[in-house]
Formats: structure tokens, C-alpha cells, sequence
């Protein structure tokens, strides 16, 4: 069974999106990829939109979603970006908190930093999920 990866910041519109467009361009159809917010924005960021189109991944259909208990519920792994405690913890998930400037207001230079540092997390989550066999 394909593992469920959710990731999960405060307006799912710059970090979240990221880590789920480089998820779902390395794990192809491997891993169920999802991403939300507790106070999701009405579009994605246009600076995180042109940061990954320069790695020729394209987000810019993507939408912000609300946070629900189910997609939380639903997730193998829980990646919070920011939001605290508005993720509700199921007892045997993967949760982990990275670390991240909000990409939000800012200029490309210091979101492709943030892209950068997003990039190399997902490929190490990949590599622990899907271990070669």
C-alpha cells in the first residue's frame, strides 16, 4: 500500500505547496501526496509559483485547502510548517515539525533559499518511506 503524506502550513499557499509539487514530481504515483492549511489563503503564492517552475514543476493549478481532522486521519505522515497545534495528533502517525521562513511577502531570491531547503527534506522523507528494496 502507497504511503499518504500531508503537508501542512498556515495558508497552504507558498511551504506546503512546495514540499507537495517536488513529492509528487520525485515519487511520481508512489505516494498519495496532500497539502492544507488552518488558514488557507484564496491562491498560491506567484513567487512560490515561479520558484518551481525554475525546477520545471508547476503548482500553479494547485489550490489552498483547509485543514481537516480526516486528511490528518488519512495521512501516513503529518509535515507541519509552521502551524502549532492546529493539527489535530492521531496516535501512530509520523509527524514532524520542519523549520521554515514563510516564504510569504518575500522576494524570489529568498524563496528559492526555502525551495532549496524544502527540496532536500522531501527527497530524505522519500528515502524513509520508500526505502530501496
Amino acid at each position: 500500500m502507497k504511503p499518504t503524506v500531508l503537508f501542512v502550513c498556515v495558508h497552504n499557499a507558498g511551504r506546503s505547496q512546495m514540499a507537495a509539487g517536488y513529492l509528487r514530481h520525485l515519487a511520481g504515483d508512489r505516494v498519495e501526496v496532500l497539502s492544507a492549511g488552518s488558514e488557507p489563503r484564496d491562491r498560491i503564492n506567484p513567487v512560490a509559483i515561479a520558484a518551481m517552475a525554475e525546477e520545471g514543476i508547476d503548482i500553479a493549478d494547485s489550490v489552498p485547502k483547509i485543514l481537516t481532522v480526516d486528511a490528518v486521519r488519512e495521512s501516513d505522515a503529518v509535515i507541519t510548517m509552521g502551524c502549532g497545534d492546529a493539527c489535530p495528533i492521531f496516535p501512530g502517525k509520523r509527524y514532524e515539525d520542519w523549520q521554515l521562513d514563510d516564504p510569504a511577502g518575500q522576494d524570489l531570491e529568498m524563496v528559492r533559499r526555502v525551495r532549496d531547503d524544502i527540496r532536500g527534506r522531501v527527497e530524505t522523507l522519500l528515502t524513509e518511506l520508500l526505502p530501496a528494496r
